[in-house]
């Protein structure tokens, strides 16, 4: 495919900066298991958008999950988000309690208020325990599994409303992936569930010619993108002029999976927003 020169350079400079500025991953295991006998830790983004992809319209859809450690040890905040359509979301307290035997229970809780507080102002008093979905299971020191009693899920449902749907019934954890069956898989049949990886988040710069697709290979007509910031897992960067209007193009990174599921890698794309085609990628190891 014949490429505008411009967004070549783009390219290139683009993938040299990004792999150069990978922002450091957050340690994805429990810390200090021994402190509390509470502390779960696997926070951070977590997104599965390579399944999505992979299994289009008809499977399973693209589902972000945000893990934040509230000023409480043991509890969470848990924001479920489905991307696209409606974009529906819901959030949930989450207060986790491993005993010394690595049992472990997680249990969901509702606020009782439309807009909930967290970091330092989360109260416990303002959020209802959902006991009936208590997620009980075990934790290692890299990873935990977890799953609640559907039949007594299912008794609180209908009470809770539309949110019900992102509910967990099961979670898995291990290193950088995160496996969540919710309530509204059941649809999907059995099996169904949320294959997410943890989100690795890359800054750098672009240089994107200010003759567009016409540029000249000796165009110094740079516009400058220093601030970009973007996830690995299906991130999108709009690229814009100097004067802060979209320039017409984007950049997309995600990781994906090629030969069978043999070889994983990291897809850099540069998006053409009207018609949403990539018109340049290229690939790098992920690591």
């Amino acid at each position: 495919m014949k490429m505008p020169i411009p967004l070549v350079s783009l390219l290139i400079a683009l993938s040299v900066a990004l792999v150069a500025c990978q922002s450091n991953p957050t340690r994805s295991a429990a810390a200090d298991p021994a402190a509390s006998g509470q502390r779960i830790w696997f926070d951070g983004l977590y997104d599965n958008n390579e399944q999505a992809a992979q299994t289009g319209a008809s499977g399973a859809p693209r589902v972000q999950f945000e893990i934040t450690p509230l000023h409480l040890p043991g509890w969470y905040a848990w924001n479920v988000r489905l991307i696209g359509g409606a974009g529906v979301s819901a959030t949930w307290a989450m207060q986790s309690f491993k005993s010394i035997n690595g049992s472990l229970t997680m249990t969901p809780y509702r606020s009782i208020t439309p807009d909930p507080a967290f970091g330092k102002a989360f109260d416990p008093e303002k959020w209802i325990a959902l006991d009936g979905c208590a997620l009980h299971g075990s934790a290692v020191a890299d990873g935990l599994k977890v799953a609640a009693s559907l039949a007594s899920c299912s008794t609180l449902a209908p009470g809770i409303g539309t949110s019900a749907a992102l509910l967990p019934l099961s979670i898995e954890h291990d290193g950088e992936s995160l496996r969540v069956r919710l309530y509204a898989d059941q649809a999907r049949g059995p099996d169904a569930r949320a294959d997410a990886r943890k989100v690795v988040w890359y800054s750098g710069w672009a240089a994107i010619n200010g003759a567009g697709p016409n540029a000249k290979p000796e165009g110094t007509d740079w516009h400058m993108s220093r601030d970009l910031h973007i996830g690995n897992e299906g991130g999108v960067a709009s690229l814009k002029w100097r004067d802060g209007q979209g320039s017409g193009y984007s950049l997309k990174l995600e990781r994906a999976t090629y030969r069978d599921g043999n070889v994983p890698v990291l897809k850099l794309s540069v998006i053409e927003d009207a018609s949403r085609h990539a018109i340049a990628y290229a690939w790098a190891n992920p690591e």
